[in-house]
């Protein structure tokens, strides 16, 4: 006796031979969509609701102004008489015998759509593919309706069949004997070569209204995946959406069905009703789908797999699985009706449907915003501001210590004369501060001067960007790099939390590596590549911080520097390159990766923001990698860059850059001389900080809470381990407790982690504000770990 789903397939396995089995089962390509439509709904976790008194839970339904008996009906499959010589005549009576819900008949059919209406009461639609002869798709959908049938299911996303290879491999013909039994002539025997015979190819929009000329029935478009696409249906007109890509069965590579439904089911806000298929195999599936937006949903190989088990008994039975299960999920969950369905089941905001135009909702958004990841920094900023008199560890800004006013003035002023002294007149002095200037940039040359004298970085001009700080030259760098879905960004973990955000908002598939001591490890760069194209995906370059790094203050020798472009070369991987803390650091500076750089692997993201002042917001990329254009011509990739970025800020403001140039003309281009007096300054910061720290836990009481820390030699940051979960509401206690703020590291760990650590950012207290900070921290710490003083 079959008690799951699964088990109907594997005895309909056992009865079927291989190449039909494979027909009925397989999908497109890879397959990779039919295994993200299972794995959707395995990743969903379901939050039930206790003492509810919910009694026997109600399972019907009403959609389109008829009531199932649960919302859940027969998807559109071909041929069912590869699994059963009876075929949809078993499947409508089993169906029948389990519970009064619809049946989507497909065009290809093995039973005559007047033979099924007399056979059952139940519902029966009519799945349309609309044909290059389009009389013939009329008459297939007048006899529909002539027959009883009451509503059609144009599908959308099936120009051809796709490409699936079991088929290929089999040589898949249908057996002798199955046919499609409402169609006429012949060439049905290879139902790719037929789909590209008989298929329209050139189908648009027009399509529905084509369709509701010639018939009254309700219509619904089956193949939706994207909001857009949603919103459009809607407009046209039609009277209902399937979310489905075909089982996984036409491109393969797109979203499985339950991934975009939320997406859709915003776009269409309530206006007309949201059906899914693809991947529901267990009573609980139909709950997560309707959590997150679907009205009902279908459900196609479990049928044919009951049908083959044992026909219109084993198609009862798989329904009678499926609705056992409903019910059983529906009680242990606290839900009485359908109705109590709703986002909260599967932890997910509630959506009101039908929102004024006027207001806009957050799943209408980029799912970007709606990330935690992004309101961190939001969240830091509401601590700080509610808590003023704390101590804060928390941002890595400069000291404001240094600025004086009227430096401004002067860089500016020195730039203006550098220019009249290289000849420029008036006229053109004047443009060039107060017109847009190129995308690239007004102050390339003295950016390369810098870099070559100051880090032995030798670039021409025409490779260097001007950015609006570093953050916008990471984001073109990614938007640049990042072609589709299939290129994966490698970023070291912990990591900063910009180019992570930027990857967000471009959609950029991120994968973390994971830090040791020595900052990146090849070791673990080497195998997140390899498991990355394992996958079918192309790994396209690795972020890196190598000094001082943000969050962890971790820096890397110079031999794992060397390494890991060694091993970058080998792999065919660019390495993104951000050093913002280098020449703010005391000491000598192992040297940058760019400068170690001989293949023009590294592309360099460089900021003016901590060595001349960050209200200037002023960055770089250098990015001297050859870009071979299809004519057979080269450029470079900063050349690429600068077109993304007429896009989006168009320039950089020249009167910062006049700014910063005037600043790096006073110091010849050595911002490390520039900085010296700032770089002393954080070096005796954190100095003092990990005084503080060894003064505040002493070695006893550290082994005792289990507290440790690292010591950078330079940059803003170091690491704290606790004895505790280092959470918001930790932090939040930290502030309101105690007054002292700090950053919980988790938020720099892109796949999770850093559960148990804090970072400390010792760049703008004075020296009292860190001993009164730290001497509060232990306070707190000991108070976490339920220790007294």
């Amino acid at each position: 006796m079959e008690l799951t789903l699964g088990e109907f397939a594997r005895r309909a396995r056992e009865r079927l031979d291989p190449p039909v089995w494979d027909f009925l089962e397989g999908g497109a390509g890879e397959e990779r969509t039919l295994a993200a439509n299972t794995a959707a709904f395995d990743r969903i976790r379901l939050r039930p609701s206790v003492l509810r008194g919910a009694g026997r839970p109600g399972t019907g339904v009403k959609i389109l102004g008829r009531t199932w008996a649960a919302p859940v009906a027969v998807a559109p499959v071909a041929f069912h008489t590869l699994a059963h010589p009876e075929g949809e005549l078993a499947t409508v009576r089993g169906i029948g015998a389990a519970a009064k819900v619809p049946v989507v008949v497909s065009t290809f059919a093995g039973r005559t759509f007047e033979e099924l209406a007399a056979e059952t009461a139940v519902p029966l639609w009519l799945q349309v593919y609309c044909l290059r002869d389009r009389a013939l798709t009329r008459h297939l959908v007048e006899r529909a309706e002539r027959a009883g049938f009451e509503a059609l299911v144009l599908t959308v996303d099936t120009p051809r069949l796709g490409r699936r290879l079991r088929d290929l491999r089999n040589d898949f013909r249908l057996p002798p004997g199955v046919t499609p039994a409402n169609l006429e002539g012949d060439g049905f025997s290879s139902p790719s070569a037929h789909s590209r015979a008989a298929f329209d190819p050139d189908l648009d929009w027009s399509v529905v209204d084509w369709l509701r000329s010639v018939s009254a029935l309700p219509i619904l478009l089956k193949g939706i995946l994207t909001g857009a696409d949603a919103r459009r249906a809607a407009e046209a007109g039609v009277d209902g959406i399937v979310v489905s890509n075909h089982g996984g069965r036409q491109l393969d590579g797109v979203p499985g069905t339950l991934d975009v439904l939320p997406e859709v089911s915003a776009a269409v806000g309530g206006r007309v009703p949201i059906l899914l298929d693809g991947g529901v195999r267990r009573g609980r599936d139909v709950l997560a789908a309707l959590a997150l937006g679907a009205d009902a949903v279908l459900v196609g190989r479990p049928v044919l797999h009951g049908l083959a088990a044992g026909g219109a008994d084993g198609v009862r039975n798989v329904f009678t699985v499926l609705l056992d299960e409903l019910t059983d999920a529906m009680a242990q969950a606290g839900l009485r009706t359908l109705a109590d369905v709703g986002p909260e089941l599967v932890g997910q905001a509630p959506v009101r449907r039908r929102t004024p135009v006027r207001e806009l909702r957050l799943t209408d958004l980029h799912a970007s915003v709606a990330d935690p990841g992004m309101d961190t920094m939001n969240f830091l900023n509401e601590v700080t501001a509610r808590y003023p008199d704390a101590v804060s560890f928390a941002p890595g800004r400069p000291y404001a210590g240094f600025f004086d006013t009227e430096q401004i003035f002067g860089y500016v002023r020195r730039y203006l004369d550098h220019l009249a002294d290289r000849g420029h007149s008036p006229d053109q002095v004047r443009e060039a501060v107060f017109q847009y200037g190129p995308a690239a940039g007004l102050i390339r040359e003295l950016i390369a001067d810098s870099l070559r004298v100051d880090e032995g970085i030798e670039v021409p001009p025409e490779s260097i960007v001007v950015t609006v700080g570093c953050q916008e030259a990471m984001f073109l760098t990614v938007r640049a790099l990042i072609s589709g879905p299939d290129d994966v960004l490698l970023v070291a973990s912990p990591c900063y939390v910009g180019i992570t955000g930027a990857a967000k908002l471009l959609d950029a598939e991120v994968v973390a590596v994971e830090e040791d001591d020595d900052g990146l490890s090849c070791e673990a760069l080497e195998a997140a590549v390899e498991a990355v194209r394992a996958r079918g995906k192309r790994p396209r370059a690795v972020y890196v911080v190598p000094d001082h790094s943000n969050p962890s203050g971790v820096t890397m020798p110079l031999e794992a520097r060397r390494a890991l472009l060694d091993l970058a070369g080998r792999l065919g991987l660019l390495v993104l390159e951000d050093s913002p803390y280098r020449r703010v650091s005391p000491g000598p500076q192992i040297p940058a990766l760019k400068a170690l750089d001989r293949t023009r692997q590294v592309i360099h993201l460089g900021s003016y923001a901590k060595t001349v002042f960050p209200g200037a917001r002023v960055g770089f990329v250098v990015a001297d990698q050859p870009v071979l254009a299809p004519d057979g011509g080269t450029g470079l990739l900063a050349a690429e860059l600068a077109k993304i970025k007429s896009m989006i800020t168009v320039n950089t403001s020249p009167l910062s850059q006049a700014a910063v140039a005037g600043a790096l003309l006073d110091s010849g281009g050595r911002v490390s001389e520039f900085a010296t007096e700032t770089s002393a300054y954080y070096g005796e910061a954190m100095r003092r900080t990990l005084e503080c720290l060894e003064h505040e836990f002493p070695a006893g009481l550290r082994a005792r809470l289990g507290v440790s820390w690292n010591a950078p030699g330079g940059g803003f940051f170091l690491t704290l381990r606790v004895p505790f979960p280092a959470d918001n509401a930790a932090l939040t206690r930290s502030a309101q407790d105690f007054g002292v703020i700090w950053t919980p590291m988790s938020y720099f760990y892109p796949q999770g982690g850093g559960r148990t650590t804090i970072r400390l950012s010792t760049s703008y207290l004075t020296h009292a504000d860190i001993e009164k900070g730290v001497a509060r921290l232990r306070g707190f710490v000991e108070s976490e770990a339920g220790l007294g003083r």
